[in-house]
Order: structure tokens, then C-alpha cells, then sequence
């Protein structure tokens, strides 16, 4: 079993981040890296520590809960997806973690199923598609 968060908690949102960590099958360094540098945990409303913790706990989770078969895309079933999104109502929230994600995503130069099929679902639990092509930042 998974274990659930309130909603909107800093938990509930760390754990979107997570999954996209895992998404590529390993929690690599330059993702840690950038979890650091961007200061994703203050951006999320936790401690350093809280939010590498709930790294950690993710991963049994998904390993207790036979979720992780890294032979697929996704790291965890339809249905997990969906209660871990719908864990996460704030839409500034969504837009929030969407942006992190993405830019976790790319962080290795590289975006792989694993790691495009949390961010299309996120897209699509959250009606988030508008948001996808609209440029973060005007220069």
C-alpha cells in the first residue's frame, strides 16, 4: 500500500517531484543535484532532509507495494497515478510542481518514457494541456 498524504501538503507535493525522480528507473545524482540547487524542498514547504526522506519513503512504497517494474514507462499503476495526483487540487500547486517536473525531466539532457509519461499524466489528471505550450517566461 501506498501511503496518502492531505491534500495539497508539502508531502503530497513532494511526492509528484519523486516520481518523477524515479520515473527514469534510478534516483541519479544530477537529479539530487538539482533538487539542491533549485531549493525544490523550501519551494515545496519542507526540510532538506524531509524532502530526501520522502524520497526514500516513495521507494518502499513502490517496492512494498510491487509498483516498481522498471520494464515499463511509468513506475507506478494507472490507478496510484491517479490517487497521487488527485492528491495534489491547488491549481497553483499543479502549475507549480508541473514546472518543476519538467525541468527535472530535462535535467539530464534527456527525457525518457519513464519520465514524459508522469508529465503527460500530470497534464492530463490536472487539465494542465494549455499550460505545456505556453512559454514560463517572456523575454
Amino acid at each position: 500500500m501506498m501511503r496518502s498524504y492531505p491534500v495539497n501538503s508539502p508531502q503530497a507535493a513532494a511526492r509528484i517531484v519523486a516520481l518523477t525522480v524515479v520515473a527514469d528507473g534510478d534516483i541519479g545524482d544530477a537529479e539530487i543535484k538539482w533538487l539542491d540547487r533549485l531549493a525544490v524542498h523550501e519551494q515545496l514547504g519542507l526540510a532538506r532532509h524531509e524532502l530526501h526522506a520522502l524520497l526514500d519513503t516513495f521507494c518502499e512504497d513502490l517496492l512494498s507495494s510491487d509498483q516498481l517494474k522498471w520494464a515499463d514507462a511509468c513506475p507506478v499503476d494507472e490507478r496510484t497515478l491517479a490517487d497521487l495526483m488527485g492528491e495534489v487540487q491547488d491549481p497553483a500547486l499543479r502549475l507549480k510542481l508541473l514546472r518543476l517536473c519538467v525541468e527535472l525531466a530535462e535535467v539530464d539532457a534527456h527525457v525518457d518514457d519513464g519520465e514524459s509519461s508522469v508529465l503527460i499524466a500530470a497534464v492530463e489528471h490536472w487539465g494542465l494541456h494549455r499550460e505545456m505550450f505556453r512559454p514560463s517566461s517572456r523575454n
